[in-house]
């Protein structure tokens, strides 16, 4: 209804950059150390690597989660960086592409995943099981695969490849639940990060 100033999150960060105040030292002793680091990870990305292994550490998650986890952000990056390849720029389009690749694998969208799960705002990855994100890897990596050999050229292209990516992660639900007997899309999230990392004998205790 009225004219109002606002900030994006850089605007905000350049604002306290601004503050003459003593009281703002700390925050900008820390933006300070971010953008060392991030500058850092620039020049050598297996620090961010590590980077992202210890933060995971150290909010309780399991060694074999963790390395699974570190696998699927790379293969993420691959899938994100040949869909910029193929003109997809928006945040918005590569919420949809994600959107209809993960149904297709999973029956599900993003939004129904998260219900199951319990989550709002938390990354849908950082609350799947090993075997979700597995699943969810080869999608992303099928359908990385395929859009590099198709090379589409439109948007509605893209959304077919990246259900065909899906498909092939559906099957292999299919298989892995006939061996189970069970559905391996799984209520557990973070809260329990212990349990995300299922192993196989689970079952049969």
């Amino acid at each position: 209804m009225r004219m109002t100033d606002v900030f994006d999150t850089k605007g905000v960060l350049r604002l306290v950059q601004s503050i003459p105040s003593p009281n703002a030292e700390p925050f900008k002793m820390w933006l300070a150390q971010v953008g060392s680091e991030r500058l850092d990870e620039i020049a050598d990305p297996e620090k961010a690597i590590l980077r992202g292994a210890d933060f995971y550490r150290a909010k309780g998650y399991t060694e074999g989660w963790i390395n699974q986890r570190l696998q699927t952000i790379e293969m993420r990056k691959e899938l994100t960086d040949e869909w910029k390849a193929r003109g997809v720029e928006k945040d918005k389009d590569y919420a949809i592409l994600t959107n209809e690749m993960t149904k297709a694998w999973s029956g599900l969208t993003v939004k129904e995943y998260k219900a199951v799960k319990g989550l709002k705002k938390e990354n849908l990855r950082d609350n799947m099981t090993n075997i979700e994100l597995v699943l969810n890897m080869l999608a992303e990596v099928t359908t990385t695969a395929i859009s590099k050999q198709v090379q589409p050229k439109t948007f509605d292209e893209n959304k077919q490849v990246a259900k065909r990516g899906g498909n092939v992660a559906k099957n292999a639900r299919v298989n892995i639940e006939e061996q189970l007997g069970e559905s391996v899309i799984s209520p557990l999230n973070a809260k329990d990060k212990t349990a995300l990392e299922i192993q196989p004998s689970d079952k049969d205790e």
